[in-house]
């Protein structure tokens, strides 16, 4: 297999549907000069595209998914979405966290209902009962729709934080490690819940990941981060297998082990860099 990798300058997208252009992103450092954090960042992302961004800690993975996400703004550079510049949040981009991030005084229906009132306001209340109640059946929840979030397990929770940014029917999904807070067994699980919904319900997805395999096993490009500070992209990885994916079809495969070796090298040259 001859790997399909592009350089942090070129980019794949048939729709240039998000658009990061020289994103330099850099901090006041306590000796007074800029902490250069993201060091001209170059990338386009499909309207229905799976992109996984993957590095070690502190090369700027969260604080890219930040920008694109109107929660951060770049130093100099700009994001665009459908030829727009993103400024600030916005319901288009919705995110989903590490941790959970649900109201404990909240059911797990309030919990997702509480983000479809707040986008689809004028909407009347049948219509966004039916949201609701079609979201957390997409994810198994229907069952603890009336629970608190105390009272059902972690990945349960994750569910719910899934469902309530499906809800709001965004164009993008923005995941900043959902998975990492889960034991092996559930997140596997999870992985493959996502994967059949975003198959079913195509749209942009920029997922950060410190985990190959996921990275490998979700995603249409893998977007490999040098060290920080100061992070480029190093490379960007076509993952060759058409959707849907079956977890176990692909581990029997060779190209499946020399895409996986090839990102753990990549890694692996960067861990042992002294700067």
């Amino acid at each position: 297999m001859s790997l399909s990798t592009k350089p942090s300058s070129q980019t794949r997208s048939d729709t240039q549907f998000l658009q990061i252009e020289d994103v330099i992103k850099s901090y006041p450092s306590p000796e007074g000069d800029e902490l250069v954090i993201l060091d001209g960042i170059n990338l386009t992302i499909g309207e229905d595209e799976y992109i996984s961004v993957i590095g070690h800690s502190g090369c700027g993975k969260s604080t890219l998914l930040k920008i694109v996400a109107g929660l951060e703004k770049p130093t100099s550079g700009m994001v665009c979405l459908e030829g727009k510049e993103i400024r600030k949040p916005g319901a288009e981009r919705m995110m989903v966290f590490q941790h959970y991030s649900l109201l404990p005084w909240l059911t797990v229906q309030e919990n997702v209902r509480l983000a479809v009132d707040e986008v689809f306001e004028n909407t009347a209340t049948v219509e966004k009962k039916q949201i609701v109640s079609e979201h957390l059946a997409m994810v198994n929840l229907t069952a603890a729709a009336n629970k608190y979030p105390d009272e059902i397990s972690g990945g349960m929770k994750q569910r719910v934080g899934i469902a309530r940014a499906l809800a709001t029917r965004p164009k993008m999904l923005l995941m900043d490690e959902p998975f990492g807070a889960l034991d092996a067994l559930t997140r596997r699980k999870l992985q493959k819940q996502v994967l059949d919904i975003w198959e079913s319900h195509r749209q942009a997805v920029m997922m950060i990941t410190h985990d190959v395999d996921e990275a490998i096993y979700m995603s249409d490009r893998i977007v490999m981060m040098t060290n920080g500070p100061k992070a480029k992209i190093g490379e960007i990885l076509n993952v060759p297998f058409p959707h849907p994916r079956d977890r176990q079809e692909l581990r029997e495969s060779k190209e499946y082990y020399e895409l996986r070796n090839h990102a753990l090298n990549f890694l692996d040259r960067y861990f042992t860099q002294d700067d």
